[in-house]
């Protein structure tokens, strides 16, 4: 038995907001800038993209290992087989971590190292590893922030019918609970997914992302067991973890802008903005999927896999919210035309036939406004953080927000004697310091931002060509490198100063 996915007082939200009332992008700051005593300073990773070992202690293939084996699917047909070999010297890591002043440190646990098949009793040599590695970071006075799902699915499962199936919600919630029970006397900060939309939308819809599949129904359906699989989880956290443990979840909402003030243009970003941000905060703060959601998608699915209960199961309450950003969205309405090929879609999110916009992919062109771009060919736009820290702090206003991914890709080499310099991603994290530190000054509750990526590692299907890191990587040698931002942000850590440029 079904029932509505829509709760009696949903309302549309209003369109997104204009390019003109939107915040403008933070320049140089024009003097140092001080941030709050205990701000969390940290840097962000995930278990495929680092840690290697992928056949070791029990562990065995998620959905990334097939995908990544699959020719074609990875750039230059690498793999996350040995990545950064975090594994075997994460002790390494945290002294690095260490030296660089990080008080905190986000990492995600591998499903499939704890819970090879998705299925039944932990693997305790993989819990194992991620209790010597929160031990060694505690000892270092760094904070862990556990991340349960990084997009690693254990390939049973997949297997089983993966996210389009509800039976993996509540596989989740029992995993979330054998980490909970292994972990919980040592860490205070949980969160239980890490940007659900590329899951959902990157992985059965557009096919870019691991499982690779392209069925539109899929990803919607999959994005609604991913709602549920974060409630179940979080409700496994609470019934495990101490009263003072914390739970949120990791978002990459969109900061949507209308290329035009076109009506038709509006409505596209109002399309999208369903897609890539309400699609997920309706049911996880607010307990709803929104009328205009479900009228955009209805040719698609009829949402009967909504059943009673999910959505209050969903909407749990949080101890945090959690944004990941790297670039903004600008869209136009185009003429649908049924009989000729789909526009081209330049959103950021990897070349394929098959759009990750169930609804929108024939009325909807994705624009990138001229400007500096990093290496990913996203555009530098500091104030579309700010302007979605100010959306969450409006919407959940008694809920704390962190930054747990923002960064930028460049094209690092050490020079001559060694060094790696890289002042093009020092100049992007400063604005988006001053962006989140604008945020600050205007009453928006954020506790940390954690720096995208602590070292270069295995950037998901463009394979290692792009760099993320503060600290690099020679993927042949292992060795590690701290570029110069490293340095630059390891004294914006240690003093809370964010100096002007």
């Amino acid at each position: 038995m079904t029932t509505s996915p829509l709760s009696p007082d949903a309302a549309p939200q209003p369109s997104p907001q204009s390019p003109g009332s939107v915040s403008p992008a933070a320049g140089p700051a024009v003097a140092d800038l001080r941030f709050p005593s205990g701000f969390m300073w940290g840097s962000s990773t995930s278990s495929y993209q680092i840690e290697g070992a992928a056949a070791e202690d029990g562990r065995t293939p998620s959905i990334w290992d097939t995908f990544s084996h699959t020719p074609g699917r990875t750039e230059g047909g690498d793999t996350g087989d040995v990545a950064c070999d975090h594994y075997h010297r994460f002790r390494d890591d945290v002294a690095l971590m260490s030296r660089l002043g990080l008080g905190g440190y986000r990492f995600s646990v591998s499903w499939s190292r704890v819970q090879p098949t998705g299925r039944g009793p932990a693997e305790q040599r993989g819990l194992d590893f991620y209790r010597s590695l929160t031990d060694e970071l505690l000892e270092a006075g760094i904070t862990p922030v556990l991340t349960l799902y990084h997009w690693d699915l254990p390939q049973e499962l997949e297997d089983a019918g993966g996210w389009p199936e509800r039976d993996t919600a509540l596989r989740f919630a029992d995993y979330a609970r054998l980490v909970a029970d292994a972990l919980g006397d040592r860490i205070q900060l949980w969160t239980t997914l890490n940007e659900p939309w590329c899951s959902a939308f990157l992985g059965y819809g557009s096919g870019v992302h691991a499982p690779g599949r392209t069925d539109p129904a899929d990803a919607l359906r999959a994005a609604h067991h991913l709602n549920l699989a974060h409630g179940l989880a979080t409700q496994s956290l609470r019934d495990v973890l101490p009263a003072s443990a914390e739970v949120m979840v990791s978002l990459n909402p969109a900061a949507v802008r209308p290329r035009s003030e076109s009506a038709e243009d509006r409505d596209a970003a109002r399309r999208i903005d369903a897609l890539a941000t309400r699609v997920f905060t309706g049911p996880m703060l607010h307990g709803r999927y929104d009328e205009d959601l479900l009228a955009d998608t209805a040719r698609i699915t009829d949402w009967s896999f909504v059943r009673d209960g999910d959505l209050a199961a969903a909407h749990q309450p949080l101890d945090g919210i959690c944004v990941n950003y790297y670039t903004p969205s600008v869209v136009s309405a185009v003429e649908p035309d049924e009989d000729g090929p789909a526009p081209e879609r330049r959103d950021g999110h990897g070349a394929s036939e098959h759009s990750p916009w169930p609804g929108a992919d024939r009325v909807v062109a994705f624009h990138q406004p001229p400007g500096e771009q990093t290496a990913m060919g996203w555009s530098i736009d500091p104030g579309g953080l700010t302007e979605l820290l100010h959306r969450f702090h409006r919407e959940a206003p008694d809920v704390p927000l962190y930054i747990t991914e923002n960064g930028a890709a460049y094209a690092d080499e050490p020079d001559g004697e060694g060094r790696v310099h890289d002042p093009e991603r020092i100049a992007y994290v400063h604005e988006h310091l001053a962006a989140v530190h604008r945020a600050l000054e205007e009453g928006v509750d954020v506790r940390g931002y954690f720096l995208w990526s602590l070292m270069d590692n295995f950037e998901w299907a463009y394979g290692y060509g792009k760099r993320f890191g503060i600290v690099h990587v020679d993927f042949a040698t292992q060795v590690r490198t701290p570029k110069s931002s490293a340095h630059w942000y390891a004294d914006v850590a240690r003093t809370g100063r964010l100096p002007a440029l």
